[in-house]
């Protein structure tokens, strides 16, 4: 048996190098200019003065070509202008992912695992013996060829019914989550950056659905006077508009889509700064951006109601610390009987975790 083995401390080994490094300050600028990749190097290249990010070895044209030759960025032949790709899309997620979520602690609320044993996705390590309408692609077939080897001998080899085994298999329900972003005027109000946080948390859920539930269905909604569709894509280019906050048209096209989907189990993610300020009726935006308008507010409120009805639950994260706004929060919450992240701008990894099914109160880190 070996003891154990000592080595001389090496305080590079494992490090990251100097493109990696680089890599992931310039995921982090790209979320913060919009996708706007000479917006970000000129972000890039203010830090390396002030920092002295690069070196005589590795300079900043490096990491440029590096970035080309990796497949991050795409330069156009004719006018040499330079865009991101899709890999550098799904980085910024991921990234976004490791931030918001890296830090909690392992928990089963939110996963879709039960505890019934069926037709489901992956296989468990139990078997039972075959019985009568049990489908063929359920048959252990190395267990059953075992198991009539020992029942009838290697020399008379034969299978019965009797020597069949089916391996059990857990199932894992589906479902269908839509996502709403605000993109109102009021994410930016103020001197505050609401926008970006509330990008990095989309990035991070959408990121957490589509690798860890590749079955599930993920429809992202944005909305400011009006409400429409965007694909998961299009997140790292979000910027705020100059619009108010018509929370109810994007739960309205939110439950319109989550109607149309066949998955039983069904959620709304809402990110927002908590404050609903307009209304379309008819042709006519209602708006009023002081305070908290009852006639918007009880629509808000209707409508978290009918999600209940229809088993709809509402995760509410909210990127505001107003405490009126967060009444207002609580308000709609209770009504559906949802859930609510309270997160503040410097520091997205805990979230205070609100479960009015429960009625309990913790910190999530």
């Amino acid at each position: 048996m070996l003891g154990l083995r000592f080595t001389n401390f090496d305080p590079n080994e494992g490090s990251q190098d100097k493109f990696q490094q680089l890599l992931n300050l310039f995921l982090q600028l790209l979320t913060y200019t919009n996708g706007d990749f000479s917006e970000a190097m000129d972000w890039m290249n203010q830090l390396d003065r002030q920092y002295g990010l690069t070196n005589d070895e590795y300079g900043m044209g490096d990491f440029i070509d590096e970035l080309k030759e990796k497949g991050y960025i795409d330069e156009n032949p004719v006018n040499g202008s330079i865009k991101i790709t899709g890999k550098t899309e799904q980085g910024i997620r991921k990234s976004s992912l490791e931030e918001i979520f890296g830090k909690l602690k392992k928990t089963k609320q939110g996963n879709h695992n039960t505890f019934k044993p069926g037709q489901g996705d992956e296989l468990n390590a139990e078997t039972r013996p075959f019985i009568f309408g049990d489908m063929m692609e359920q048959i252990d077939f190395t267990e059953s060829i075992r198991n009539a080897q020992i029942n009838h001998g290697i020399d008379s080899f034969r299978m019965q019914e009797d020597d069949l085994l089916i391996r059990e298999t857990d199932y894992k329900s589906q479902t269908s989550t839509v996502l709403m972003i605000d993109i109102s005027h009021s994410m930016i109000l103020y001197g505050e950056d609401r926008i970006t946080p509330a990008k990095k948390v989309a990035m991070a859920l959408s990121e957490l659905i589509t690798t860890k539930y590749p079955k599930d269905t993920l429809d992202i909604v944005v909305f400011g006077n009006d409400a429409w569709p965007i694909e998961i894509k299009d997140l790292p280019y979000l910027q705020v508009g100059p619009y108010h906050t018509n929370t109810v048209a994007g739960l309205e096209l939110a439950m319109d889509i989550l109607r149309r989907r066949k998955n039983q189990n069904k959620q709304i993610f809402m990110i927002t700064d908590g404050k609903p300020t307009c209304l379309k009726i008819g042709k006519r935006y209602y708006k009023n951006s002081f305070g908290l308008d009852r006639k918007v507010v009880n629509r808000c409120i209707n409508l978290a109601a009918q999600c209940k009805k229809l088993k709809i639950p509402i995760t509410t994260f909210m990127i505001a610390s107003d405490p009126y706004l967060q009444r207002f929060v609580q308000e709609f919450t209770e009504m559906n009987q949802g859930k609510a992240f309270f997160a503040s701008l410097d520091k997205l990894g805990a979230f205070i975790f609100k479960d009015f099914e429960s009625g309990k109160r913790k910190t999530v880190f």
